[in-house]
């Protein structure tokens, strides 16, 4: 059991419910959550700081924040010894910010220090061997993946290790580890001009992250569905997906019609449109690509 203002919860649930709430784009609400918690041992102190590191990660990569170093070093301190899982978190943070400088996404070894890249290769193997379980051999894969792919631009070499994690992500029934090998495959395969196989991949992956209540993941693979859609001349398809994005996992846009601006009003309006369906399209893409 665990203490909360005035209120004792079970702390598994708690922790299950913060993850949730990072799932759901909610990190601030996530990590008020965590900071008003407190434990009575050091072993759920740990868990209670890791959980915060993971958080912070997510709130970095999808909201654009700078948090995980710090939570990371807090983490560190309360942990009663080896934490696969923290040293997991620190691998991630490595990738993202060898990856992502100034708000910019950067992929390629160009510009990168060799001996960094190598290091983060080398933690990512070590992660692998000394995975305790399946799944988390799998997460390890889907990283080697991520980085021969968007940090040393070997990209014949990374399908294998996603195909890995696909592989352990099923038969250890963690469904986000399976979407993520699922999105960077079908990656693959749309660069391939393999259409129909990137289809079905990143539909089974948008089903599997609205099922996790994964917000910010659903929207970006939704976006890429439209893009699909217009790659394969599916112009039915593009608007529906588009639709389905603006309106929220599971909804539909609505359908009432709102009163047709002048003509000469139009072309700015449109104008603006595409540049935003521009900057809307590449974010997205860089989402796929490089990572969570």
């Amino acid at each position: 059991m665990t203490n909360t203002t005035g209120t004792t919860v079970e702390f598994d649930e708690l922790l299950a419910s913060a993850r949730e709430l990072s799932l759901a784009g909610r990190w601030d609400r996530a990590l008020r959550l965590l900071d008003a918690t407190t434990c009575d041992t050091a072993g759920d102190r740990a868990r209670l700081a890791l959980a915060a590191a993971e958080v912070a990660l997510q709130s970095d990569w999808f909201g654009g924040t700078d948090l995980t170093a710090g939570r990371a070093e807090h983490a560190e301190k309360e942990s009663t010894g080896a934490d696969w899982d923290l040293a997991f978190v620190r691998l991630r943070h490595a990738y993202f910010r060898l990856l992502r400088s100034e708000g910019i996404f950067r992929p390629g070894p160009e510009g990168k220090d060799p001996e960094a890249l190598a290091g983060l290769r080398r933690d990512a193997q070590a992660l692998r061997e000394d995975a305790p379980d399946e799944v988390r051999r799998g997460w390890a894969s889907m990283y080697l993946g991520l980085i021969a792919d968007n940090l040393f631009a070997e990209r014949t070499a990374a399908p294998a290790h996603y195909e890995a994690a696909l592989g352990a992500g099923e038969s250890g029934g963690d469904d986000l580890l399976v979407r993520e090998a699922l999105r960077h495959l079908g990656d693959h395969d749309h660069d391939a001009g393999d259409h129909d196989g990137a289809l079905e991949r990143w539909r089974r992956a948008t089903a599997l992250g609205a099922r996790a209540g994964m917000v910010p993941g659903v929207l970006t693979q939704q976006m890429l569905l439209a893009v699909l859609a217009r790659d394969t001349g599916d112009e039915a398809g593009r608007p529906r997906w588009h639709g389905r994005s603006s309106a929220g996992p599971g909804r539909s846009a609505p359908t009432t019609s709102t009163p047709r601006r002048p003509a000469s009003s139009r072309g700015p309006i449109r104008r603006l449109r595409r540049r935003r369906a521009g900057r809307d399209h590449r974010r997205a893409s860089a989402n796929l690509r490089y990572g969570p």
